[in-house]
């Protein structure tokens, strides 16, 4: 049974403490979960994720999921669990965002939307509850609502019908995940979205609604799109404040280290975001006294540790000179390294967060890391 128990509560911001329980294993919050699109973080096996990176939960993507490998091959592995290899929890977004991504190849209408595989240029449709059924193929222990994510910027009107169709949607893949079970012996998690993009009165309306819905937990949709930082936090605390406290609240896409931090102060418990990876692939580091670009040419020959001060192993057994050379000539191991070491920062990062809560300091901790991880090296 999935259930959430809120632990701490700092004294001086809204930055919270929980353990979330699923069929697959407990996840401590405040928790950042690595994105494995198509069932892998890229460029790092599944026994580093549970090892080294210590991740509690991945994600994978219903979209890319649903194209390839294909539900007939999912079922028949028994779902994504045993497909790739993983027995901790895991959640898969509903593709809601990839079709927002897919503007040019698809047409959204009031029964679902209609779009073009990016692979071969077939045609399909997402519906509400086609969208349950492919996730209860997927199997993950929670599943996301199919929302439409409206682009940034966007006037009123169009915000106000998309986020209405959204309330509309979730209501038919309430029914639907209701009226079916899962595939594989245990429970899966449905979690709302908030829409509304950002406009105070719709995201207080869209928090409002998913809030009446009563599900076991909560996300927060449509922010780091394009939108500047202060509306993303003002956007972010509104609904946090009306959002339940007794279920996790789970801000989808987000974000930079500096983004979680100020997230955590506002009272969000999960995150999520491509950048570790991403990035660690471009040469891009996140250390505990900045952000480096490992290809910049002061980092050539210089011999000490990736992060000396860091928790992995990897990022103190590796030296930026080394990492360079990889990146510098695309050999794969440098974004192996890289990927490993941007991850365990993240995880490394929420986990820290995590005490600090409990200890009550968060706030001045989280004050000097923002002003540490702000900077580049």
């Amino acid at each position: 049974m999935f259930t959430f128990q809120l632990q701490y509560t700092d004294a001086h911001s809204k930055a919270r403490t929980g353990l979330i329980r699923t069929a697959h294993g407990v996840i401590a919050t405040p928790i950042f979960m690595p994105v494995g699109t198509v069932g892998t973080v890229k460029a790092v096996h599944q026994h580093e994720l549970r090892d080294t990176i210590h991740a509690q939960i991945i994600l994978g993507n219903t979209y890319h999921l649903f194209l390839r490998p294909g539900l007939e091959v999912l079922r028949e592995a028994g779902g994504l669990h045993r497909f790739i290899g993983w027995e901790r929890p895991m959640l898969t977004d509903s593709g809601g965002y990839q079709v927002y991504s897919l503007s040019g190849t698809r047409k959204i209408a009031e029964q679902g939307v209609t779009f073009t595989s990016h692979i071969d240029g077939s045609k399909h449709v997402f519906t509400p509850e086609n969208v349950m059924d492919v996730q209860r193929v997927i199997g993950a222990d929670i599943i996301m609502a199919f929302d439409e994510c409206p682009p940034y910027p966007c006037d009123y009107a169009y915000a106000r019908r998309s986020m209405d169709m959204t309330h509309r949607w979730l209501q038919r893949c309430i029914e639907r995940f209701k009226a079916t079970k899962g595939l594989y012996g245990y429970e899966q998690t449905l979690f709302p979205i908030v829409q509304g993009s950002t406009y105070e009165d719709l995201r207080k309306a869209s928090a409002e609604t998913v809030a009446a819905a009563d599900m076991p937990g909560n996300a927060i949709g449509g922010l780091s799109v394009g939108e500047p930082e202060d509306e993303l936090y003002r956007f972010t605390e509104l609904v946090c404040d009306i959002l339940p406290q007794d279920k996790p609240r789970y801000l989808m896409g987000v974000g930079t280290p500096v983004n979680i931090l100020e997230a955590i102060a506002l009272g969000v418990d999960m995150f999520d975001c491509v950048l570790p990876t991403r990035n660690a692939r471009h040469g891009m580091l996140y250390t505990t006294e900045g952000v480096i670009n490992i290809k910049n040419e002061k980092w050539k020959n210089d011999h000490s540790p990736i992060d000396e001060h860091s928790t992995s192993p990897t990022s103190r057994a590796h030296s930026k000179a080394y990492l360079r050379h990889l990146i510098y000539n695309q050999e794969i191991l440098g974004a192996q390294i890289a990927s490993l070491h941007n991850l365990c920062f993240f995880l490394w990062l929420v986990g820290e967060a995590r005490k600090q809560i409990e200890a009550g300091q968060y706030l001045t901790w989280k004050n000097q890391m923002v002003a540490k991880l702000s900077q580049r090296l």
